[in-house]
This record gives structure tokens, C-alpha cells and sequence, in this order.
């Protein structure tokens, strides 16, 4: 496996402590137990038996020996050199332990001991992880179930079931997961090239070890299962990084659960923490499974088949009703089915009887038999223009299936040797499911539902094609950042975490994004001057720090179209929002161009406790929060995934142009894209960013940014 040029560099940081993680030459197991029913005797009799071939140092204060070693009863005892130590003790005595390993040099320490942060401890946690920096050892844990490593036969974990060695790495937040997953990995013939356990990310995390997994050349998969994200930006440069050379599949729990929402910006309610990291999944090219069995499936799949030359596949079966299941299930997962029909007929004419079918699916009928399928599965391993296959069995009484294992073995030899990825799906009685759990041993990719087949060589096509569109470069616009700071310093001396109408205006005017003309008025006596300055129609907006929401006040005044019109909306906004809140500060009246009808599209950005900044856009308007139509990405960001952004909404053909209308200015709504994301990333007091609308013209026509909420605060320090 080659590393581009790109990864060498960012892969040096921290990279010999995380190998001593994964290739230690020696271990001491701080807790090792003389009593066989403690976690401590199962880690160290697991690191004995599965076979480590460096130092094992037990450590006890009892002394003795433990499974044929000396335990030393300090880790001060222990000769030479410890590069890792496992700990296994009481929590309220871990935190001398970590000191007296960092004193003596070792540099990681797995803490399996559990009571810390999980458990509303999270003041002992940071003390340990202080003491550790200190002396520069690193900490995996606390709450971990410990660590395998097929590179050193290292099995530091305890559980009850042997690891089998493979080319699947699982990172794993939940330790009670984690060690089920060992007994199902056992089951399923899914050996391991490593399994850790996360816990609590007091330190190492998944960005940490995925550095070593990228480089790992037994690895060719990373499998993730995730709780919860700390440091999300640094996750994105690391997935980035590995789904340049390997898959990463990640099952993700708390779908259902919503983060915290910014009451007064759409960009914050809209953003559900599983809507932002589904998003920032799909831009850093990671396959998101939603089971277990999904994982898995696409996991072993990954791990085992050629990867595609081309994008065309064909569907070979015996029963029209399953073709027709699989044709819809590439539809579903972004497979092109080859429909060349005269090569087609020419590949098939002599394996396929006159009643069948050489069209695409290739029906084989019901009559087909072990010689018809070995003729009809060995075609596209030999056709160039056939790059996939997905090959379908139902069981009927003209197919002896006695012979169904070896015709699946042998075709899928075949196809490999080719360099042509193959699955299967077979639907039948017992004979059929001994065939599924026998071939599947052999890691031969037969499923019992059509769907599980054909989205597993979906998520290879899904894998292939991230990499060719995945985005690494971030595209900035100019923008006068000194001019944004004096706006934001002047609001926060006035105690406010959010700018005004006029001041988001200029922050607007900074940035360079068009806007409709507008100024503020303090008196009557301005307002018929101003008025005829900008021209009819206009609208009026009161501006107050205290009134955030400007139409629930009645103070926005909507199509004026005279001077009569003008006196009497300013005289009847201030009556309304004196009427909505006595004691607001009013600074005066905003009065604004009315800008001419176009297609409405909100605009925004924020800063993600997760993932840092992150960038938005969707269906704008009133109904905004109704139709729930948008899309959102991190950084890197640039034009090409502010377009991807736009071609995931459901309103995207209204930018297009529909019923005669002619398509809209896209590349400008683009540009206005990027200097949201531009300020968003430059001015790092701006929390929120919300342009709703962003009216955009017909093409060369441009567009205006109607109205925009700004919300601030201190500037946040990277973790």
C-alpha cells in the first residue's frame, strides 16, 4: 500500500507514541491478579496466551508469580525499559500510579479502570492526564476494556473470546460493545487487525489512532463505533486523511438525539448534532452504517474484494421477481448497471435458454442449473465492459444443491483472480442457509437478502467515489477582518452577543456580499429624506438590542410605497414595539431598499461544540424551520462543496429554473457561500451567521442579502 506524499507529514506528529501503543516491546499489567475472576489475571493471561512476544511484566504488591511470571510489587521494580502499562486497580488509586509510570519513563498507559468522567469524575481525569503530560507518556482511556494488536499478537483486553487475526481495525467508544463485538467478529470470520477501546478520550482518541491505522498495511478497513465527538476538528483532517488509502465505517448512536439549539438563530435550530455529523461523514468520504450488521457485512466486503475498474455491473439470476429487487436496490445505492444490449447478447446468447433473457438483469429462468450459472458467472470476469456482477440464486427443484457451494466458490475464484468484485444473494430453504453459513466462513460474500448483497458492493462504488470527489483545499474571499472586529468590539462593550440590524449589515458590506441599501434613522424628520434617497418600494425594521425578533414586535414594515406610507409605518412600528417591550432600547429605524422577488435561500454558518465551524445552506424564507431543507458541511470547504451543498436540496431545481424560468445566478449564491465561510472561520468571536433570505437572481443578475443575524462572543481556544 503507497501513502500519497500529502499524508507523510501530517502522519509524523505524535506517530512513535501511538506505534509503542500498537508494537510495545514490552508491557507491565499494573493490578495483575493471583485471583483467575479478576479483570486484572483475564488481561494478563489473554497477553500471555495469545501469544506476545515481547517483555510481560506483572505487577502486585503481593509479589510472587502470576501465569509463570514474576510479579513485581512496584512498577519501580520492573528491570529495563516499559513501554506500555496496563492499569488495573481501584479508581481513587490510579492518579499515583499514572505518576509514578510517567516518573519511570513509560510511554502509554491504558487505563481500564472505570469512575472517571462517565461517572461525574472528570476533575481526577484531567489531574491524570496533566501528571502524564508532564513527562510526556500518553493515556488510552480510563473506561476501556484494553487493546489487540495482530502486528505484535498483543490481546490486552479482557475478554472472554480469542481474537482472530485479519485486516479489520475496530475503534470502539463503548466497552461493553467493544468486547461483544470480539465474540461476534469470532463468529462472523472477521479477523482483526486491531481492536481499542476509547472510553472516555481523555487523551488518545480516534484522530490519534487512526494516524497509525493509515499507515498499517494489515489494516485495510477501520471499522468505528462512536458516542460522542470532542474534538471534531481534528477528526475531520484524520478521516480525511485514511479515506484517502482505506474505508472507514462508522456506526454512530444518537440518531434521534438533537443538540443543543440556538434559540434565536434557524443556523443553530437547524442544526441537529446527527443532521451536522452525517453531513461531515459524507464530506470526509466515511461509509455510515446504521447496525451492526450493516457495519459488518460492508466491513468483510471491503476488507476482501478487488476494487472496481469501471462503474457498470450486471445482475445474473434465475428469477425474474429477485432481478427486479436488485435492479431497484442499485438505485438505491448509486449502482450503473451495464446496458450494452448487443454485447450483452453477444456475452450471454449461448448460456442464457431462448426463452431466458440477455437483457440486464440476465435472467438464466428457473431451470437453470450448476453448469448454466459456472457458464454465466465466468462472462463478466472476462468481459472489460463488465466491471461488477451481483449474482442471485432462488432455490428450485432443477438446481441440485448439492452443488451451489462449489459453483459459488469457484465463480467467485474466478471473478477475483479477475480483478472483478462479485456478491452474492441466495434465497432458500435450509440447504441454502448451510450454504450461506459455510461459504461465508471462507469469506465469500453470499448473503440471504438481496438488499444486504447489493449494498455492500454499493459502499465500494460509495468508497471509490468519495475519493475521486473529496475536497481537500479550503477557498477564502477577501474580506476586511479589522473592519469586522471594530463592529464586534463595539457590540460586546455594549454587553451584547449579537450585533444589531446595522451592524450585521457592515459586517455584510466587510465581506463584500451584496445587500440591498439601507440606513438607520433616529427621527421622523429623517425618515421622508432617507426615503427618497434610497427610493420606493422600501422596507422599515426597528433596530434594538432588545428585540431580537423584529416581526414579533411589529416592527418591520413591509412594500412602502410613498412618503405618506413611510411616516406612518415608522410612527407605527415604534408604537408597536413600545406596546411589545417598554423598556427596549430603540436605536432608530432601519430603512431599506425592497429588493424584487426572486428565489429565497437561507445562508449561514456556526460554530459546532463538535466539529467547530461548519457551514450551512437550505430552502429559505418563512418556512424555513418547516421544510427543513438544507444542507451542511465542515472544513475544508470551497466551491465545489458549497455546489454538492445546493445539489442535495430538495429545492435545488428551483435554481435551476422550472415551468419557463430562467436558471439563477448559482455561482453568485456560491460566492456568497464562501464569504460566509470565510468570516465564519477568520473572526473567531462570530458564533452564528444567518442570511435569510439570500434573494437570488436570474443568471448575471445576482443576489441580495435581505436580512442577516449575527450572534458573538469570546473567542474560543482550540482544545
Amino acid at each position: 500500500m503507497s501513502i500519497p506524499l500529502r499524508l507523510e507529514k501530517a502522519m509524523e506528529k505524535n506517530s512513535s507514541d501511538i506505534t509503542c501503543l500498537f508494537e510495545p516491546r514490552s508491557i507491565a499489567v499494573i493490578g495483575a491478579s493471583h485471583d483467575t475472576d479478576k479483570i486484572g489475571y483475564k488481561i494478563l493471561s489473554n497477553i500471555v496466551s495469545g501469544g506476545y512476544r515481547g517483555a510481560v511484566y506483572p505487577v502486585n504488591p503481593q509479589g510472587g508469580e502470576i501465569l509463570g511470571h514474576r510479579a513485581y510489587k512496584t512498577i519501580e521494580e520492573v528491570p529495563g525499559d516499559v513501554d506500555v502499562v496496563s492499569i488495573v486497580i481501584p479508581a481513587k488509586l490510579v492518579l499515583d500510579s499514572v505518576t509514578r509510570c510517567a516518573a519511570r519513563g513509560v510511554k502509554v498507559a491504558q487505563i481500564i479502570t472505570s469512575g472517571f468522567s462517565e461517572a461525574g469524575n472528570a476533575e481526577e481525569e484531567k489531574r491524570i492526564v496533566a501528571v502524564a503530560r508532564e513527562r510526556g507518556m500518553r493515556i488510552l482511556g480510563p473506561n476501556i476494556f484494553g487493546l489487540y494488536s495482530s502486528g505484535v499478537s498483543l490481546n490486552s483486553t479482557f475478554s472472554a473470546t480469542g481474537v482472530r487475526p485479519g485486516h479489520v481495525a475496530i475503534l470502539t467508544q463503548s466497552g461493553a460493545l467493544g468486547i461483544a463485538l470480539i465474540g461476534k467478529t469470532a463468529v462472523e470470520n472477521i479477523g482483526l487487525s486491531a481492536i481499542v477501546s476509547i472510553g472516555n478520550k481523555c487523551d488518545i482518541d480516534e484522530a490519534d489512532l487512526l494516524e497509525y491505522l493509515i499507515a498499517h498495511d494489515g489494516t485495510r478497513v477501520v471499522l468505528m463505533y462512536i458516542e460522542g465527538v470532542k474534538n471534531g476538528e481534528r477528526l475531520i483532517e484524520s478521516l480525511m486523511r485514511t479515506t484517502d488509502v482505506k474505508p472507514v465505517v462508522v456506526i454512530k448512536s444518537g440518531r434521534s438525539k438533537r443538540g443543543a439549539m440556538a434559540a434565536a438563530s434557524h443556523t443553530g435550530s437547524l442544526a441537529g448534532s446527527d443532521d451536522i455529523f452525517d453531513a461531515i461523514m459524507k464530506q470526509c468520504g466515511v461509509i455510515r452504517a446504521d447496525s451492526i450488521e450493516e457495519a459488518f457485512n460492508w466491513s468483510k466486503f471491503l476488507a476482501f474484494s478487488p476494487r472496481p475498474k469501471g462503474n457498470k455491473s450486471v445482475i445474473i439470476t434465475n428469477g425474474g421477481g429477485v432481478g427486479v429487487m436488485a435492479t431497484d436496490a442499485c438505485e438505491r445505492y448509486g449502482i450503473d448497471l451495464y446496458d450494452d444490449q448487443a454485447e450483452l447478447k453477444k456475452a450471454f446468447e449461448t448460456v442464457v435458454p431462448s426463452f431466458g433473457s440477455t437483457k440486464n438483469p440476465v435472467d438464466l429462468t428457473g431451470g437453470a442449473n450448476a453448469k448454466d450459472y459456472d457458464l454465466a458467472l465466468s462472462v463478466p470476469a472476462s468481459s472489460p465492459g463488465m466491471d461488477a456482477t451481483i449474482a442471485l440464486y432462488c432455490e428450485t427443484a432443477t438446481f441440485d444443491s448439492a452443488g451451489l457451494v462449489p459453483m459459488i466458490r469457484e465463480t467467485y475464484r474466478k471473478n477475483v483472480e479477475a480483478g472483478k468484485p462479485v456478491c452474492y444473494a441466495i434465497v432458500g430453504g435450509s440447504d441454502v442457509e448451510a450454504a450461506i453459513n459455510s461459504l461465508r466462513q471462507e469469506n465469500v460474500p453470499v448473503y440471504g437478502d438481496v438488499y444486504e448483497a447489493v449494498s455492500c458492493l454499493g459502499m465500494l462504488y460509495r468508497f471509490d467515489r468519495s475519493r475521486e470527489e473529496k475536497g481537500a483545499t479550503t477557498d477564502e474571499a477577501q474580506i476586511d477582518v479589522a473592519a469586522i472586529d471594530r463592529i464586534i468590539d463595539g457590540a460586546l462593550s455594549d454587553n451584547r452577543k449579537f450585533l444589531l440590524a446595522n451592524e450585521s449589515s457592515a459586517v455584510m458590506k466587510a465581506a463584500g456580499v451584496s445587500i440591498p441599501q439601507a440606513k438607520v434613522v433616529r427621527t421622523i424628520g429623517q425618515v421622508v429624506q432617507v426615503a427618497e434617497e434610497i427610493g420606493y418600494p422600501l422596507v422599515l425594521k426597528v433596530v434594538s438590542k432588545d428585540i431580537l425578533h423584529k416581526s414579533d414586535a411589529g416592527g418591520v414594515a413591509l412594500d412602502i410605497d410613498n412618503r405618506e406610507e413611510a411616516l406612518d409605518a415608522y410612527e407605527a412600528i415604534m408604537q408597536n414595539c413600545r406596546a411589545y417591550k417598554p423598556d427596549a432600547h430603540i436605536e432608530g429605524i432601519e430603512i431599506c431598499e425592497m429588493v424584487s422577488k426572486g428565489t429565497e435561500i437561507i445562508v449561514g454558518a456556526r460554530r459546532d461544540a463538535s466539529f467547530g465551524p461548519i457551514v450551512m445552506c437550505g430552502f429559505g424564507g418563512i418556512y424555513v424551520e418547516v421544510m427543513k431543507d438544507v444542507a451542511f458541511r465542515g472544513f475544508p470547504f470551497n466551491r465545489a462543496e458549497a455546489m454538492k451543498m445546493l445539489k442535495e436540496l430538495r429545492s435545488f431545481p428551483l435554481l435551476l429554473g422550472v415551468r419557463g424560468e430562467a436558471r439563477r445566478d448559482i455561482e453568485g449564491l456560491i460566492e456568497a457561500m464562501i464569504k460566509v465561510a470565510t468570516i465564519i472561520r477568520k473572526c473567531p468571536r462570530v458564533t452564528d451567521i444567518e442570511i435569510n433570505p439570500v434573494v437570488v437572481y436570474e443568471q448575471g443578475r445576482g443576489h441580495k442579502a435581505v436580512d442577516s443575524r449575527i450572534l458573538i462572543g469570546a473567542a474560543q481556544q482550540a482544545p
